[in-house]
């Protein structure tokens, strides 16, 4: 990238920790972020005008009015036009940055897709909003040889790790870390309060995932000292604190015995059910659909709206969001058995 290009980042590059040599690594970097919701929406912003050169965006959903109070990128326009988040998040950084490479992927992501959404990248960031997720972005990271950034944010609080794998150790040239399961244990946590039902506050998620992001940008320049422990940080009681991590435990199913559980799980037609939103997520790995013909049958039975993401109806008292890849969130009820019948009964997989 020639000189007149480097000046939007002049103001970055004269810090000494980065310099012209650092930036044109951030240049030359992809990232995945996964996830593009409040954490998510908070790195690519940042990392957008940081200059790195590509960025992946992966996410499942779509713009809803609960989300524009935390998730920056997003504004109402993108809520009643019914985009998934990927999309929106690229429209509107290619408006900010259009020197970089701006991907966005409308996917769940999961074990039969994992590996190659990651393909390629020499970083990745968790904007995801579940521990099932997470646990296997730390298993695909792990067989991949990439470092990742954790990131979680609930109500005013939240925490960031950084991992990196020892197969990414050689390649960046830092220290190994331990993994997600050596810092939190073998199975994801269950019960805990979440965003649905403790609520959360936009600003805990801006430090939060600045910190996060500032972590990306000393993993991808070479530069810096990075966080081998876990900062917590509360921003109603003020309260910031790091915390060791033990490191690398030698009993560890992931990162020591290879035993990757969670990337290697079956991946068949599954269900989940969205916490507090009253919505169960069927996925069908493997199919297409063809939106306008499920729309146009549909419109005999209730309202349908469709633009070239996602087909929504409404039939028999409930809202069906469907995606190509014949991925549907169906709102109105918690009960997987009954989002798999009406599944079936009105889309046909």
């Amino acid at each position: 990238m020639g000189t007149r290009k480097l000046d939007r980042y002049q103001r970055q590059m004269i810090f000494y920790g980065l310099g012209e040599a650092g930036q044109r690594k951030l240049l030359a970097s992809t990232v995945a972020i996964v996830g593009c919701g409040a954490t998510g929406s908070v790195l690519a912003n940042h990392l957008a005008r940081a200059g790195v050169g590509h960025l992946r965006l992966i996410d499942r959903d779509y713009v809803e009015l609960t989300n524009l109070h935390r998730q920056m990128l997003y504004d109402e326009e993108d809520r009643a036009a019914g985009l998934p988040k990927a999309v929106a998040a690229e429209r509107h950084l290619r408006k900010v940055n259009s020197d970089i490479v701006i991907e966005s992927v409308v996917a769940d992501f999961n074990p039969g897709n994992a590996l190659s959404l990651l393909e390629g990248v020499d970083l990745a960031l968790d904007g995801s909003d579940n521990f099932e997720a997470r646990y296997l972005l730390n298993d695909a990271c792990i067989r991949l040889g990439i470092p990742w950034v954790y990131t979680g944010v609930v109500s005013s609080y939240g925490m960031t790790a950084t991992f990196v794998p020892e197969k990414a150790a050689a390649k960046i040239g830092r220290e190994m870390t331990g993994c997600l399961q050596c810092a939190l244990g073998p199975e994801p946590a269950t019960g805990g309060p979440t965003c649905d039902t403790a609520g959360v506050l936009g600003p805990a998620v801006g430090v939060l995932a600045s910190l996060s992001a500032g972590e990306a940008i000393k993993l991808l320049s070479g530069n810096g000292e990075i966080n081998r422990g876990l900062i917590t940080v509360d921003i109603w009681d003020n309260s910031f604190d790091m915390f060791e991590l033990a490191g690398r435990r030698s009993d560890c199913p992931a990162c020591v015995k290879g035993e990757l559980r969670f990337l290697e799980a079956q991946v068949a037609s599954r269900s989940a059910v969205l916490c507090g939103r009253n919505a169960v997520q069927i996925s069908a790995p493997h199919a297409r659909v063809d939106l306008k013909k499920i729309a146009e049958r549909l419109t005999k039975l209730g309202e349908v709206r469709q633009n070239p993401y996602l087909m929504r109806a409404k039939v028999d008292g409930y809202e069906i969001t469907l995606f190509p890849d014949g991925r549907a969130i169906i709102k109105g009820t918690e009960d997987p058995d009954l989002a798999r019948s009406l599944y079936a009964r009105y889309i046909g997989i």
